[in-house]
């Protein structure tokens, strides 16, 4: 027996025809009349006269319906008391700082209309860090830039994204766009990047190894004139006039009217691009909380990249956005 056979009965009862009923649950009368038909034929007994003017209760069928009408109410009770119930406890989320940049304030939002009484810990870090961390056990998950050093993770692919060479829009080289804020992003290839003063990530950083390798692989030695790993401080000597550098769109977004101040160019060769993994504790190891968490965090990735907001993203999920 199941619980929309309880439904149909109820509701030929109340409706006292068939034809009612079935207008009123928006199913064909033929439909259910063979369900009421089932019911009684589970039951081995029958609930309903049946006439030419509608249908009137057995006597078993009034127990039945009596029944009926309480079970349905209990379930209602029930979808009405976990719908109600509010999760609650503590998740730790790590994410790089052009990660935060974007995903970090609509995921607080997100959190908090959905499930106000969980503690959100973001740590923002650098990948390296953010991995030594989720293997200790210090956070819950994170988006990281691979998984190599994984200790019993759960992974899951979220994007790849495409790289941008930035400058200071008052002091841009020739070699790269400098086109007015209301423009589109122009493409350049890494040919067009052989001279230019480059402040980049040291040599451990995730990102740097993806740029060197690219530039190897096209047989150019970049010209790097600084090394930072503070993001706020690379982007603030880039706005400077200082040097360009090779960065993720989060990067350019955690400048105030980055439209003004930057000149930005994308790289067009496939050869260089970052990818994002959503990597977290086994199933197992996640409270409740942490598990809705990491559905959250995809959902707002997918959220920015099919919306646009997220530049140079491709979903490896199938969506491909700007």
């Amino acid at each position: 027996m199941e619980l929309k056979q309880l439904k149909y009965f109820v509701a030929v009862v109340d409706c006292g025809t068939m034809s009612q009923a079935a207008i009123q649950l928006d199913m064909v009368q033929p439909a259910l009349s063979q369900q009421i038909s089932r019911l009684e034929a589970e039951l081995s007994t029958r609930l309903l006269n049946r006439s030419n003017r509608g249908v009137s209760l057995t006597e078993p069928g009034v127990a039945f319906y009596r029944e009926a009408v309480l079970a349905l109410r209990h379930a209602e009770e029930a979808a009405r008391v976990a719908k109600q119930a509010r999760l609650t406890g503590s998740v730790s989320i790590g994410l790089s700082p052009s990660i935060c940049a974007l995903v970090g304030l609509p995921l607080m939002l997100s959190m908090k209309e959905k499930y106000p009484d969980v503690r959100l810990h973001i740590v923002e870090g650098m990948s390296g860090h953010l991995t030594q961390m989720l293997n200790a056990r210090q956070i819950d998950l994170a988006i990281l830039f691979n998984d190599k050093d994984a200790k019993r993770w759960s992974v899951t692919p979220l994007l790849q994204e495409k790289l941008f060479v930035i400058g200071s829009r008052q002091n841009s080289s020739k070699k790269v766009a400098n086109q007015p804020a209301e423009k589109a992003i122009e493409k350049v290839g890494l040919q067009a990047l052989k001279d230019l003063p480059l402040i980049l990530p040291t040599a451990g950083h995730g990102l740097r190894q993806a740029i060197d390798l690219a530039f190897a692989q096209t047989k150019i030695k970049p010209k790097v004139v600084a090394e930072i790993d503070s993001l706020d401080l690379l982007m603030a000597s880039v706005v400077a006039g200082l040097g360009h550098t090779i960065q993720p769109w989060g990067a350019v977004v955690k400048i105030p009217d980055f439209s003004s101040k930057l000149a930005i160019s994308e790289i067009k060769d496939q050869s260089i691009f970052r990818p994002s993994l959503l990597c977290s504790l086994s199933d197992d190891e996640l409270s409740p909380s942490a598990l809705a968490a990491r559905v959250l965090v995809k959902e707002c990735v997918e959220t920015l990249a099919i919306s646009g907001a997220w530049k140079g993203s491709s979903l490896l999920g199938g969506y491909n956005k700007l």
